[in-house]
């Protein structure tokens, strides 16, 4: 599927063992490159594996890669701009939705550029559970020192004032 720039796409999160994590209704597509797809929202519906939903709080732009194991979101807050990084698989689209496998670490990132590494409990037990192989630890493994290196070195979705100009744009585009 080839969306355009402004259309709405739905975004579906799966597990390694290919249940399904959770969806997000609509997000718009404000940038599009051979490397990366680039969405923005706001109070958006969020429907989990259970059938329990919720509504986004904050705004966001979110980086999906075609060759990175992680995506960015980038959340704005009053206080400031802060991150939530996903180690995931590459995205892929189909006639449904934009669709990734969730490898369960997180990295938060605090608006100062601090971070932390969450939700290790929980992919130890998934490698076990699921039994990744050694090569998918590898890559995930290598796919979270790249994403600390970026936050680290403030590029792509880190660099200065990107998440307010890419929402900007989304902005615009819902005028």
């Amino acid at each position: 599927m080839d969306k355009a720039l402004g259309s709405t796409i739905v975004v579906q999160s799966y597990k390694h063992d290919e249940r399904l994590h959770r969806i997000w209704a609509k997000a718009t597509i404000i940038d599009r490159t051979n490397e990366q797809i680039i969405l923005a929202n706001k109070r958006t519906k969020v429907i989990e594996a259970n059938g329990r939903f919720w509504y986004t709080k904050e705004p966001s732009v979110t980086w999906f890669f075609k060759d990175q194991w992680f995506n960015v979101i980038g959340i704005i807050r009053p206080a400031g701009i802060y991150f939530y990084c996903n180690i995931a698989s590459p995205y892929v689209i189909d006639d449904e939705a934009l669709k990734y496998i969730d490898y369960d670490l997180d990295i938060k990132v605090n608006k100062d550029f601090t971070y932390k590494l969450l939700d290790r409990k929980e992919y130890r037990r998934n490698l076990e559970q699921m039994q990744y192989s050694t090569r998918l630890q590898s890559v995930i493994e290598a796919a979270k020192s790249t994403l600390i290196e970026w936050i680290e070195a403030r590029q792509g979705p880190f660099t200065g004032g990107l998440v307010d100009q890419l929402y900007n744009r989304y902005k615009i585009m819902h005028d």
